[in-house]
């Protein structure tokens, strides 16, 4: 097993060299800044995060600015990234801090991880790279990482697993350049100790890695136990104005894609029908149907079948609110919506 005295020395060697030093969220590294880019590399890569990040500060530059932001500016600016409630969270948590915390991300641990959406691992990188603290992180890359040099059987999502981890995690804190140390860590699991392939022959920790020692880097992490993702499906309904504007439903404000604005939805053509003949004036059954669009979820896979129409009008009665709105095409940019609803309203014909 690795002299853990020497890991921490190693890894930021090969940092100095082969990291990540022009990251939009290193300069400078604020408190806010960080906390955004963790939020956002939550399940997302870098390079998908980067613009989604640099519009969100040019737009909310800190964190009483996000905490006072409207709930749509906040979901539009992160429309498209996915896993919504990452925004959600990230606003509420923002007035939180604006209520308790003087408008400040708090420097402790346990005021970190009392607020939406911050886990111990995000509370460890935030401390560790606004401040230099010395708190340890342990998200996939370092899970990894970890399970392969130290040899740890069994799926690290595991409470036993997990507990190990994260012991040895802090076990290899360097007493120094902790800013750096954490940056290192998510770099070389992102970059040279990757699920597949990854670089041995080029790993500064190879002569003490167990997986490498023993033939069993391909095996480690052990994987979670899988079974086959469960099929929904849905009817979504694009309809048009005279003026062309796009009807558009707020949705729940829980479950999947909480708050944003949708299409209307229903689970089978019956309840679509059902719920065109309570709010639209004109012909259900003279719909356009659209190629289906598969979408997936991290507990199942979703199947749409859009439907369109053309110059309908809302029932006598039923008018714009909060709930449904028409809306031109030149003002999606300002609400926030699903990726692949977004995909639909940009491709679909004019005119079905």
């Amino acid at each position: 097993m690795i002299d853990t005295p020497r890991y921490a020395p190693a890894l930021l060697a090969w940092f100095d060299v082969s990291g990540r030093h022009d990251l939009p969220w290193q300069h400078p590294r604020t408190p806010y800044r960080v906390w955004l880019s963790e939020i956002m590399l939550q399940q997302t890569q870098v390079r998908v995060v980067i613009p989604y990040f640099e519009r969100f500060m040019a737009a909310l530059p800190d964190l009483p600015a996000l905490a006072a932001a409207p709930q749509d500016e906040v979901m539009a600016l992160w429309s498209g990234l996915g896993y919504y409630a990452r925004a959600r969270n990230l606003h509420a948590a923002a007035k939180r801090c604006v209520d308790l915390h003087g408008g400040e991300l708090p420097r402790d641990i346990d005021a970190l991880t009392a607020l939406p959406g911050i886990g111990r691992s995000t509370a460890g990188a935030i401390l560790s790279q606004a401040w230099g603290d010395p708190h340890a992180i342990l998200d996939g890359n370092v899970k990894r990482v970890l399970a392969r040099v130290f040899g740890v059987d069994g799926w690290p999502g595991t409470p036993a697993n997990e507990k190990k981890l994260w012991a040895i995690a802090e076990s290899l804190l360097p007493a120094e350049r902790l800013a750096d140390y954490t940056q290192a860590q998510m770099d070389f699991g992102a970059t040279l100790c990757t699920r597949h392939d990854p670089a041995c022959v080029l790993c500064p920790l190879q002569r003490d890695c167990v997986a490498l020692r023993d033939g069993r880097v391909a095996e480690l992490p052990t994987p979670k136990p899988g079974k086959p993702l469960p099929e929904r499906q849905a009817v979504v309904l694009l309809l048009r104005d005279a003026e062309g504007r796009v009807l558009l439903q707020r949705r729940p404000p829980t479950g999947i894609w909480a708050a944003l604005w949708s299409l209307p939805e229903a689970a089978d053509h019956d309840a679509a029908r059902a719920w065109f003949g309570q709010h639209i004036a004109g012909d259900y059954d003279s719909a356009a149907a659209l190629t289906e669009i598969p979408h997936g979820f991290t507990h199942y896979r979703l199947l749409m079948h859009p439907l369109a129409w053309r110059d309908v009008a809302l029932q006598p009665g039923i008018g714009d609110d909060d709930a449904l709105r028409w809306v031109a095409r030149e003002h999606y940019a300002a609400l926030g919506i699903p990726a692949p609803v977004r995909t639909l309203l940009q491709t679909a014909p004019d005119h079905p």
